[in-house]
Protein backbone atom coordinates (compact mmCIF):
# COMPACT_ATOMS: atom_id res chain seq x y z
CA UNK A 1 0.00 0.00 0.00
CA UNK A 2 1.31 3.43 -0.93
CA UNK A 3 0.06 6.38 1.08
CA UNK A 4 1.59 9.18 -0.96
CA UNK A 5 3.28 9.25 -4.31
CA UNK A 6 6.82 10.66 -4.05
CA UNK A 7 6.14 12.67 -7.19
CA UNK A 8 3.69 15.52 -6.71
CA UNK A 9 0.60 15.07 -8.82
CA UNK A 10 0.66 11.29 -9.19
CA UNK A 11 -2.26 9.37 -7.72
CA UNK A 12 -2.08 7.27 -4.60
CA UNK A 13 -2.40 3.51 -4.93
CA UNK A 14 -4.32 1.51 -2.35
CA UNK A 15 -4.39 -2.19 -1.54
CA UNK A 16 -7.68 -2.60 -3.35
CA UNK A 17 -6.16 -1.23 -6.54
CA UNK A 18 -8.51 1.76 -6.63
CA UNK A 19 -6.90 4.71 -8.31
CA UNK A 20 -8.11 7.84 -10.07
CA UNK A 21 -5.97 9.90 -12.43
CA UNK A 22 -8.21 12.04 -14.61
CA UNK A 23 -11.40 14.06 -14.52
CA UNK A 24 -12.99 11.62 -16.97
CA UNK A 25 -12.33 8.76 -14.54
CA UNK A 26 -14.09 10.73 -11.81
CA UNK A 27 -17.10 11.48 -14.01
CA UNK A 28 -17.26 7.83 -15.10
CA UNK A 29 -17.29 6.78 -11.44
CA UNK A 30 -20.14 9.20 -10.75
CA UNK A 31 -21.99 8.00 -13.86
CA UNK A 32 -22.07 4.51 -12.37
CA UNK A 33 -23.58 5.75 -9.09
CA UNK A 34 -27.35 5.72 -9.55
CA UNK A 35 -28.00 7.80 -6.41
CA UNK A 36 -25.63 10.57 -7.52
CA UNK A 37 -27.16 10.60 -10.99
CA UNK A 38 -30.63 10.95 -9.47
CA UNK A 39 -29.43 13.94 -7.44
CA UNK A 40 -27.88 15.53 -10.52
CA UNK A 41 -30.98 14.93 -12.64
CA UNK A 42 -33.43 16.53 -10.22
CA UNK A 43 -31.03 19.44 -9.75
CA UNK A 44 -30.69 19.96 -13.51
CA UNK A 45 -34.48 19.90 -13.90
CA UNK A 46 -34.69 23.10 -11.85
CA UNK A 47 -32.87 24.88 -14.67
CA UNK A 48 -31.08 27.22 -12.27
CA UNK A 49 -28.39 29.45 -13.82
CA UNK A 50 -24.80 28.21 -13.55
CA UNK A 51 -25.91 25.42 -11.22
CA UNK A 52 -23.66 22.69 -9.80
CA UNK A 53 -23.58 20.15 -6.96
CA UNK A 54 -20.31 20.61 -5.14
CA UNK A 55 -17.93 20.05 -2.25
CA UNK A 56 -18.47 16.83 -0.28
CA UNK A 57 -20.82 15.44 -2.91
CA UNK A 58 -17.80 14.86 -5.16
CA UNK A 59 -14.96 14.80 -2.61
CA UNK A 60 -16.55 12.15 -0.38
CA UNK A 61 -17.32 9.95 -3.37
CA UNK A 62 -13.70 10.10 -4.52
CA UNK A 63 -12.27 9.38 -1.07
CA UNK A 64 -14.73 6.56 -0.42
CA UNK A 65 -13.75 5.02 -3.74
CA UNK A 66 -10.05 5.31 -2.98
CA UNK A 67 -10.65 3.76 0.44
CA UNK A 68 -12.63 0.96 -1.23
CA UNK A 69 -15.84 1.90 0.57
CA UNK A 70 -19.42 1.92 -0.60
CA UNK A 71 -22.01 4.66 -0.33
CA UNK A 72 -22.29 6.53 2.98
CA UNK A 73 -24.90 9.07 4.17
CA UNK A 74 -23.96 12.71 3.65
CA UNK A 75 -24.35 15.61 6.03
CA UNK A 76 -25.56 17.82 3.20
CA UNK A 77 -25.89 17.99 -0.55
CA UNK A 78 -24.51 21.38 -1.59
CA UNK A 79 -26.31 22.85 -4.60
CA UNK A 80 -24.84 26.13 -5.78
CA UNK A 81 -25.94 28.46 -8.55
CA UNK A 82 -25.40 32.08 -9.66
CA UNK A 83 -28.32 34.45 -10.13
CA UNK A 84 -27.89 38.19 -9.63
CA UNK A 85 -31.56 38.84 -10.42
CA UNK A 86 -32.79 37.29 -7.17
CA UNK A 87 -30.47 37.17 -4.17
CA UNK A 88 -33.18 36.69 -1.55
CA UNK A 89 -32.16 33.91 0.83
CA UNK A 90 -35.79 32.87 1.04
CA UNK A 91 -35.64 31.85 -2.62
CA UNK A 92 -32.97 29.30 -1.74
CA UNK A 93 -35.26 27.81 0.92
CA UNK A 94 -38.06 27.48 -1.62
CA UNK A 95 -35.70 25.64 -3.97
CA UNK A 96 -34.71 23.29 -1.17
CA UNK A 97 -38.40 22.48 -0.65
CA UNK A 98 -38.74 21.73 -4.37
CA UNK A 99 -35.81 19.36 -4.20
CA UNK A 100 -37.21 17.67 -1.12
CA UNK A 101 -40.36 16.87 -3.08
CA UNK A 102 -38.20 15.09 -5.68
CA UNK A 103 -35.83 13.35 -3.26
CA UNK A 104 -37.37 13.36 0.24
CA UNK A 105 -35.17 13.22 3.31
CA UNK A 106 -32.06 14.23 1.35
CA UNK A 107 -30.01 16.85 3.21
CA UNK A 108 -30.34 19.58 0.58
CA UNK A 109 -28.44 22.85 1.02
CA UNK A 110 -28.96 25.46 -1.71
CA UNK A 111 -26.92 28.65 -1.95
CA UNK A 112 -26.98 31.41 -4.56
CA UNK A 113 -23.33 32.38 -5.01
CA UNK A 114 -24.36 35.84 -6.20
CA UNK A 115 -24.96 36.70 -2.55
CA UNK A 116 -22.52 34.45 -0.69
CA UNK A 117 -19.61 36.89 -0.96
CA UNK A 118 -21.42 38.99 1.64
CA UNK A 119 -21.58 36.02 4.02
CA UNK A 120 -17.92 35.17 3.43
CA UNK A 121 -16.56 38.72 3.51
CA UNK A 122 -15.25 38.57 -0.07
CA UNK A 123 -15.46 40.75 -3.14
CA UNK A 124 -18.51 39.88 -5.26
CA UNK A 125 -18.15 36.61 -7.13
CA UNK A 126 -18.57 36.74 -10.89
CA UNK A 127 -19.72 33.14 -11.38
CA UNK A 128 -20.24 29.89 -9.55
CA UNK A 129 -16.76 28.76 -10.63
CA UNK A 130 -15.29 31.91 -9.09
CA UNK A 131 -17.11 31.22 -5.83
CA UNK A 132 -16.00 27.58 -5.74
CA UNK A 133 -12.40 28.64 -6.31
CA UNK A 134 -12.63 30.50 -3.00
CA UNK A 135 -13.72 27.50 -0.93
CA UNK A 136 -11.28 26.87 1.96
CA UNK A 137 -9.67 23.65 0.63
CA UNK A 138 -8.52 22.70 -2.86
CA UNK A 139 -9.93 19.17 -2.46
CA UNK A 140 -13.34 20.65 -1.64
CA UNK A 141 -13.27 23.10 -4.55
CA UNK A 142 -14.87 20.68 -6.96
CA UNK A 143 -18.35 20.34 -8.44
CA UNK A 144 -20.31 18.33 -10.98
CA UNK A 145 -23.46 18.76 -13.05
CA UNK A 146 -25.42 17.36 -15.96
CA UNK A 147 -25.00 19.94 -18.72
CA UNK A 148 -27.44 20.90 -21.47
CA UNK A 149 -26.37 17.84 -23.48
CA UNK A 150 -27.14 15.62 -20.47
CA UNK A 151 -23.43 14.84 -20.08
CA UNK A 152 -21.53 14.92 -16.81
CA UNK A 153 -19.29 17.94 -16.44
CA UNK A 154 -16.71 18.40 -13.69
CA UNK A 155 -15.62 21.78 -12.34
CA UNK A 156 -12.31 21.91 -10.47
CA UNK A 157 -10.78 25.42 -10.35
CA UNK A 158 -7.67 24.12 -8.53
CA UNK A 159 -7.45 20.88 -10.46
CA UNK A 160 -7.93 17.38 -9.10
CA UNK A 161 -4.38 16.51 -7.94
CA UNK A 162 -4.99 17.20 -4.26
CA UNK A 163 -8.38 15.50 -4.45
CA UNK A 164 -7.13 12.23 -5.97
CA UNK A 165 -3.98 12.27 -3.86
CA UNK A 166 -6.17 12.72 -0.77
CA UNK A 167 -4.23 15.79 0.33
CA UNK A 168 -6.08 18.57 2.13
CA UNK A 169 -4.50 21.96 1.51
CA UNK A 170 -5.85 25.51 1.81
CA UNK A 171 -6.73 27.60 -1.19
CA UNK A 172 -5.21 31.10 -1.16
CA UNK A 173 -8.64 32.40 -0.15
CA UNK A 174 -9.33 29.96 2.65
CA UNK A 175 -6.67 30.82 5.21
CA UNK A 176 -8.94 32.57 7.69
CA UNK A 177 -11.17 29.52 8.29
CA UNK A 178 -8.93 26.66 7.17
CA UNK A 179 -7.35 25.65 10.48
CA UNK A 180 -10.71 25.70 12.25
CA UNK A 181 -12.30 23.58 9.54
CA UNK A 182 -9.65 20.87 9.54
CA UNK A 183 -10.01 20.54 13.29
CA UNK A 184 -13.79 20.33 13.08
CA UNK A 185 -14.01 18.03 10.07
CA UNK A 186 -11.50 15.36 11.12
CA UNK A 187 -11.18 14.08 7.56
CA UNK A 188 -8.06 12.00 8.23
CA UNK A 189 -9.89 10.18 11.02
CA UNK A 190 -12.80 9.22 8.80
CA UNK A 191 -10.53 8.50 5.82
CA UNK A 192 -7.18 7.27 7.24
CA UNK A 193 -5.36 7.68 3.91
CA UNK A 194 -6.12 11.41 3.81
CA UNK A 195 -3.19 13.65 4.62
CA UNK A 196 -4.10 17.05 6.09
CA UNK A 197 -1.62 19.91 5.75
CA UNK A 198 -1.44 22.99 7.92
CA UNK A 199 -1.36 26.44 6.38
CA UNK A 200 2.40 26.32 6.61
CA UNK A 201 2.58 23.11 4.61
CA UNK A 202 3.37 20.66 7.41
CA UNK A 203 1.32 17.52 7.95
CA UNK A 204 -1.28 17.57 10.72
CA UNK A 205 -1.61 14.17 12.39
Amino acid sequence: MTRQSPIRGLPVSLEGGNVLKTESEITEMIKNDSWMIEILKVTAELDLPDCWVCAGFVRNKVWNHLHDRGWEPMNDIDVVYYDTSDTDEETEKKIELQLLKSVPHAPWSVKNQARMHEVNGDEPYVSTADAISKFPETATSVAVRLNDENALQLLAPWGIKDLVNMEVRPTPHGYTVYEKRIQEKGWNKKWPMVKVFSRGGTVND
